[in-house]
């Protein structure tokens, strides 16, 4: 199909974009207490505007330190003191070619209680300290923050009324007074004001996903009964007076879009009747025509419904498409949509059929940055595979002072770090051709070294290909496609079929070998008496070694792995009983993926048994052991699955190393991870080696 629209160029008001694509805005923790941007977020801006990128929507920018903060690491236009340093990451970016629209955001209910009122002293503690205050802060927040959110000792978050705190972010959520919403309106208009004088093009209003713009639209956050609520007219009245405030301060000319949620999900979680749907929604859209903005953005969801607007893998690409075909068909502005698009190919095609003007890509322009240059010149591009460790890891670093990291693209974070090409054509030999292996491989051969992977097997993979195996998970053999293609394209020598040994590694004569052989399952004895044949590991029944149909079957661990195996067999005709040691499924398991699986696996009636261990086997039947009370339960089977992870396998890194080669062992054959280790630890040894 031919790209002349995705590569053409268009106008968003005033401002004309080089081409349809825009990098979505996602918070990844590269800010700091005061909101200004690092070097850290610049390079990482530039890195996305170097590769072509026609708009970049900055993350979420704060417009009130008080109850407006989102993460201590954020961006904000609360204050003239961030003018300047946002007009100098906005001359990087324009540089480049691209065009700079700041995302002007509040939280509302779905805020986190420790940011609450702490920010203007963190702020103020950190200059007084000259930066010890935030050491000692991350430090703390670890251990003392998810005690005092567990027991709720935080401040309320606000929200147009009292109501229910929004699924994922918890706390107490308290009405806003009708001072406070009218302070609101000015910060969302000063916030406007400032990112104009600091050089950028223009902004966006984030009433979507469910933060506070979009709080007033919906009834099950906004029932006020005084001019902001109630009716139609009511519920826009706080959106409205923003938008006609940044238009007469800012003038006509500045363009001024908004990221709109126009249908809440509530049904696709079997709540229909709450919220609003995509007919309210187009309405909301009409009336911002009106108001005079510039495009919109569509969007869909909020925290109560977070899969259906940040999908995981399960999701196909372009599911949600018909939401922004809907607004494109009612309204006469350009239109911005995601759905979740993956390829140049999908990109064409959504605006050749008419489904948006502009194509919006958040997690692949992490995934990568040079999305645009790389479809242009038709090179590979690393696709996201929707893992979602970009907004889990950015979650859980934001305690530490870390930043949102990607599992397929190792370089973010590193934007500023330069991959010298000082080779100089110097052998490496790579062992293992999984993640690890060939992230490996892709680096050095960057950096100029000459580079060949032995691989046992006959194709490229490892333990990609066992995560990839389950139902509704084939994106993850996006990576191995990718990977391999990458690989080719930067020279590295692929060799399946050939197992490492001491003896044909040495034959190269290399300067460095990375060891990246992978892991194998753990398989351990179990009292009882049973036929080895009866039991069986994940990887037998992912890899198809083993097939197992229309029996009744206990999986060993509720894991991601035990749950998408029981997933797999389940789609054998097999009855599942899943047992768990843990008081809780999957424990430590991010919340999307539990909210993906559990339902699939609620419908084929899979038994889920938690704080229970496995204690005995026979020929029909286990016996499990209650954890705390130690009463133990027998359990009709035909055959039982273990999913008790696995164990790095080390024995030829061993031999190797006492061989006196430079050696650096990476991935699970180094300690046992998910795909972020794989990659993250292989461009981390690459990079090392001198």
């Amino acid at each position: 199909m031919s790209d002349k629209m995705l590569f053409s160029p268009m106008k968003i008001g005033s401002c004309e974009i080089k081409n349809r694509v825009v990098m979505a805005p996602m918070l990844m923790g590269f800010g700091k207490f005061d909101g200004k941007p690092t070097e850290k977020m610049m390079d990482y801006y530039e890195a996305r505007a170097k590769g072509g990128t026609g708009l970049i929507i900055t993350e979420i920018t704060r417009v009130n330190d008080k109850t407006g903060a989102a993460a201590f690491a954020q961006l904000s236009v609360s204050s003239d003191k961030q003018i300047d340093p946002l007009r100098e990451m906005a001359d990087r970016i324009h540089k480049h070619g691209a065009k700079l629209f700041v995302q002007l955001h509040h939280p509302g209910r779905q805020n986190v209680g420790l940011l609450v009122g702490t920010v203007p002293l963190s702020i103020a503690c950190e200059n007084l300290t000259k930066g010890v205050y935030g050491k000692i802060l991350y430090k703390l927040t670890p251990k003392v923050g998810p005690t005092l959110l567990e027991k709720n000792i935080v401040p309320s978050s606000v929200a147009p009324s009292k109501c229910e705190p929004a699924y994922f972010a918890g706390g107490r959520v308290r009405a806003l007074t009708l001072k406070e919403i009218k302070e609101l309106e000015q910060n969302f208009i000063d916030g406007a004001v400032r990112v104009q004088k600091s050089g950028c093009d223009g902004v966006e209003l984030h009433a979507a996903h469910g933060y506070l713009l979009q709080q007033f639209f919906s009834p099950v956050t906004n029932k006020r009964t005084d001019e902001y609520g109630g009716s139609f007219e009511n519920r826009m009245r706080f959106i409205t007076n923003i938008i006609k405030g940044i238009r007469e301060r800012c003038g006509e000319g500045f363009p001024l879009i908004v990221r709109l949620t126009v249908d809440e999900c509530y049904s696709y979680i079997g709540q229909p009747n709450k919220g609003y749907n995509l007919e309210e929604g187009i309405k909301i859209a009409k009336a911002l025509e009106k108001l005079g903005i510039d495009a919109i953005d569509v969007s869909s969801a909020g925290y109560d419904t977070f899969n259906y607007w940040l999908e995981p893998v399960s999701f196909e690409p372009g599911w949600r498409k018909y939401m922004a075909k809907a607004v494109k068909e009612a309204v006469n502005i350009p239109v911005i949509a995601a759905n979740l698009i993956r390829s140049p190919e999908q990109a064409e095609a959504q605006l050749q059929e008419g489904i948006q003007d502009f194509i919006s890509l958040g997690r692949p322009h992490i995934a990568d940055p040079d999305w645009v240059n790389k479809a242009q010149s038709k090179r590979t591009i690393r696709r996201c595979i929707c893992c979602l460790n970009c907004i889990e890891s950015m979650q859980n670093n934001a305690y530490l002072g870390g930043h949102g990291e990607c599992a397929v693209n190792p370089f973010v974070g590193n934007e500023g770090k330069e991959t010298v090409k000082d080779g100089n054509g110097r052998k490496i030999v790579v062992i293992g051709a999984g993640a690890s292996g060939l992230t490996a491989a892709y680096v050095a051969a960057m950096r100029g070294f000459n580079v060949t992977v032995l691989e046992k097997s006959d194709s490229a993979g490892g333990q990609l290909k066992l995560a990839s195996a389950p139902p509704h998970k084939a994106k993850i053999a996006w990576f191995i496609e990718d990977l391999v293609s990458m690989c080719k394209e930067e020279g590295v020598e692929l060799l399946f079929g050939t197992e490492a040994t001491t003896e044909n590694v040495k034959s190269y004569e290399p300067y460095a070998v990375i060891y990246a052989a992978g892991s194998t399952p753990i398989k351990p004895k179990f009292g009882g008496e049973y036929d080895d044949t009866m039991v069986c590991t994940f990887e037998d029944v992912l890899t198809g070694k083993v097939e197992i149909k229309d029996k009744n079957v206990a999986v060993i661990g509720s894991g991601m792995t035990g749950l998408e195996t029981a997933e797999t067999l389940n789609e054998n005709g097999c009855k599942t009983t899943v047992v768990e040691m843990a008081d809780t499924v999957a424990p430590g398991t991010w919340m999307q993926h539990l909210d993906d699986v559990m339902p699939r696996l609620r419908e084929k009636k899979t038994t889920i048994l938690t704080g229970e261990k496995l204690a005995e086997i026979y020929s029909d039947k286990i016996v499990t052991e209650n954890v705390k009370t130690k009463v133990k339960t027998e359990i009709p089977v035909d055959a039982v699955v273990l999913a008790l992870g696995s164990r790095p396998e080390q024995a030829l890194f061993t031999e190797l190393e006492k061989s006196g080669i430079k050696i650096f062992n990476v991935g699970d054959s180094s300690k046992v991870g998910r795909i972020r280790n794989a990659t993250g630890t292989a461009y981390d040894a690459v990079m090392s080696i001198k």
